[in-house]
């Protein structure tokens, strides 16, 4: 629940019709706006329910627990909330001239009257365009200090950090290969060096293996040391582990995660990084067309981290990638364009199947819009990779050292 927003359309709320046909629904406006013009800041539905029930408390939670659940549920994208409201408006504003007209056809108002609700009208209305529509600055000096000067997350592969550079605020790519090639030890190995990074939380969404294999795994990962000497070490690992990434990372194990669910998180807990493995099997989303449902997720994802988050998605590579070294664009399972089209970077990790070139894997930069940092090399945009994974400490590692 932004604030911004709220500021912008708060006049439009007309609590004198909700009072008399809508009462239950006033109170929740009534307590909305107590809430925002107190703080004057985006809050939470948690947040908003808990201040309702404290102005409120004799009100039937029955009605208003169902209303706040609603409050969840519901699936609005910004574009789309803005165009209900603009609506609202519009029929609002179109009453009144109505009501207007009426007058000056009774003599009661005059021409004059009905040219400045026009005009008046139209300049409210180019108003809200302007408040709700964020400006980029033009100052090319801070721009550059903002986005290429000051790094983001960084990669455990230096290769990526040469190609890619860091993971900022709004970045969003997903990484694809077949199956058993490595792609959450891929994610273990980026995700636990990022926390050694972040001070703000990092989410991984897990739908796909159990989450106490994938937790096991993050603990090799992030200690550089095989299972065996995590399960001997039970106690002393967990505390160190504790004290030093804290409750910064949050992994959540469900088959059945959906977009409300990630939404309610990413609110809450406001990351830095959001993981999702894997992001095809998101639920809540729906279309005649396989590609373009798959396509419509990761464009939500997409504009979910725009301002709020760097987000990593992980899907599957089709089977014609079987055994391919470099895969590109094309070898993306179930997808023509939709999801290629939303991705900032892509990334393939192929594999080999000559078995002496099992820890041998292929990394292929497909698609890349980042700016990269001031060490990234522009030649290895869209480069290709040559690295070795790690199994057992869930590690990848670089083969060649740059400068």
């Amino acid at each position: 629940m932004y604030y911004n927003v709220y500021n912008t359309y708060k006049e439009y709320i007309d609590l004198k019709y909700l009072k008399e046909y809508h009462r239950e629904i006033s109170f929740l406006y009534l307590s909305l706006i107590s809430l925002m013009d107190k703080h004057q800041k985006d809050c939470s539905v948690d947040e908003f329910e808990a201040y309702f029930y404290a102005e409120y408390p004799n009100s039937d939670k029955t009605i208003y627990d169902a209303l706040f659940k609603q409050l969840r549920d519901v699936q609005v994208t910004p574009d789309v909330g803005q165009d209900i409201v603009d609506k609202h408006i519009q029929r609002k504003n179109a009453l009144k001239l109505s009501e207007l007209a009426f007058e000056v056809s009774q003599g009661t108002k005059t021409q004059d009257d009905l040219h400045g609700f026009i005009q008046q009208s139209a300049t409210a209305s180019d108003l809200v365009k302007q408040q709700t529509l964020p400006e980029v600055s033009t100052d090319l000096e801070s721009l550059i200090e903002h986005v290429h000067q000051h790094p983001g997350l960084r990669w455990r592969l230096d290769c990526l950090n040469k190609s890619l550079g860091s993971l900022r605020k709004g970045d969003f790519g997903f990484i694809f290969a077949r199956p058993e090639t490595g792609k959450t030890t891929f994610l273990a190995s980026e995700v636990t060096h990022m926390l050694t990074q972040s001070h703000d939380s990092l989410i991984w969404l897990n739908n796909e293996e159990d989450g106490w294999k994938v937790m096991l795994r993050v603990y090799c990962s992030y200690f550089g040391v095989g299972s065996d000497v995590i399960m001997a070490n039970i106690k002393r690992f967990t505390e160190i582990f504790k004290q030093e990434v804290g409750s910064r990372f949050k992994l959540f194990d469900s088959a059945t995660i959906s977009r409300s669910d990630v939404e309610r998180l990413v609110e809450r807990l406001n990351p830095q990084l959001v993981v999702y493995d894997q992001i095809d099997k998101i639920k809540g989303f729906a279309n005649d067309r396989e590609d373009l449902r798959l396509g419509s997720i990761y464009q939500w994802a997409r504009e979910l981290a725009k301002g709020s988050h760097a987000a990593i998605g992980v899907c599957q590579a089709d089977g014609h990638a079987e055994g391919v070294r470099h895969l590109t664009m094309e070898h993306v399972a179930n997808a023509k364009t939709a999801k290629q089209a939303e991705a900032d970077f892509i990334l393939g990790i192929g594999k080999d199947g000559n078995p002496d070139l099992a820890t041998a894997r292929y990394l292929t930069i497909s698609k890349n819009k980042l700016l990269g940092d001031p060490d990234s090399i522009s030649d290895l945009r869209h480069g290709r990779f040559e690295v070795l994974i790690e199994p057992t400490i869930a590690r990848y590692v670089d083969v060649i050292k740059f400068q």
